[in-house]
């Protein structure tokens, strides 16, 4: 399929947005496990949680300890979620094992109203005035370019739908900033936490962006999948030539401010990464490592998580293709076989009978 990319950046959220929903009880220990398993599956860029107030966020009311302890891998960027000049500058006090510097010429707007004050305790006006302190900074350190995190531009679960020039007006708002300080806007990250995101919706803003504003050729997405149409928003993103994704393992995570709790998760890392590499498209990822990874954070978390490619395994080829004598399959313990081996379905019922094709053992 020529019109899909050669290659995309896939940034896995699990230890910010997956854990922060999650129980406060999870040890470090456990979650510094979690880490480190990430930290093998091939990743260039891993956010190990979220500065925030532990008070409205107590799942991460460990982050300075997390910073503390945990061993970088060569090659990867470690990086952290920041809300606020607070939160700047706590993680910032990490570097360089912790890197948020790279966003910080990034501004937020939201179209939402309602949204913005439960998850930000900001009104978007608020918002806008706290980008520009952006921008003057962005102006003051020579930069040429900055980019916009678009949130929840599709429709609200507490104010209904948003109409496409409801909110391109306020994405214009803040371009019109930037401008204003003679700068442009390259990048765009649009994010949808009320999972009211269409696939035809999705490619008609990324059309309509692009068109106004041709400035803007990086594009990249964090859309909730509580109603399970995410997956198909990615795919139409990715003929549409967009290259930057936020998965999470086993589709982790949820948003307690949106009104879907863990409802609200992610694209399983490991089924998106599964999609793509069978179309051609290159993650660098290892996928058997993201299954591991997905085990481990099963284990974490203390239930199972919501991919596929985790439970069934990737498509069997070559070596790994299936024994035709493999007796019945019925639970997903026995179907961990991709991965445990035999021994998993060797109670299993075998019902073909002594010279039936199947019974051999011989391919």
């Amino acid at each position: 399929m020529s019109n899909l990319p050669k290659s995309i950046e896939v940034r896995d959220d699990t230890m910010r947005e997956g854990l922060q929903i999650e129980s406060k009880e999870i040890p470090v220990s456990e979650k510094l496990r979690l880490l480190d398993a990430l930290g093998e599956t091939g990743l260039k860029a891993i956010s190990i949680g979220s500065f925030v107030s532990p008070k409205w966020t107590p799942q991460m009311a460990c982050i300075d300890e997390i910073a503390e302890k945990f061993v970088p891998k060569p090659g990867i960027t470690y990086t952290a979620a920041v809300f606020n000049p607070k939160g700047f500058e706590r993680a910032d006090k990490y570097y360089p094992k912790i890197n948020v510097r790279m966003r910080q010429y990034m501004t937020h707007v939201e179209v939402g109203r309602i949204f913005s004050m439960r998850n930000y305790n900001r009104t978007p006006e608020q918002l806008l005035l706290e980008g520009d302190t952006v921008i003057q900074r962005a102006k003051q350190d020579g930069v040429k370019s900055g980019g916009i995190v678009f949130g929840n531009p599709f429709g609200s679960n507490f104010e209904g739908d948003f109409t496409l020039q409801q909110s391109l007006g306020v994405l214009k708002e803040r371009i019109d900033r930037w401008h204003e300080y003679g700068l442009t806007v390259n990048t765009c990250r649009i994010i949808d936490d009320m999972g009211a995101c269409m696939p035809d919706q999705l490619i008609e803003m990324l059309s309509a962006i692009k068109e106004k504003w041709p400035e803007i050729t990086d594009f990249g997405l964090h859309l909730h999948n509580q109603r399970g149409v995410t997956n198909i928003s990615y795919y139409e993103a990715l003929k549409f030539g967009v290259t930057h994704f936020d998965t999470s393992l086993g589709g982790l995570g949820g948003c307690p401010y949106c009104g879907n709790g863990r409802t609200a998760g992610h694209v399983p890392t490991e089924d998106f990464v599964y999609m793509c590499e069978e179309m051609g498209i290159e993650t660098g990822l290892d996928l058997d490592k993201l299954i591991e990874a997905t085990v481990v954070a099963e284990e974490v978390v203390g239930h199972p998580l919501w991919g596929h490619v985790s439970k069934a395994g990737p498509r069997p080829r070559g070596e790994r293709l299936y024994p035709k004598d493999m007796p019945f399959v019925e639970t997903f313990e026995e179907a961990s076989h991709f991965r445990k081996g035999p021994s998993v379905y060797a109670h299993q019922v075998k019902p073909w009978k002594e010279g039936n094709p199947l019974a051999s053992t011989v391919k």
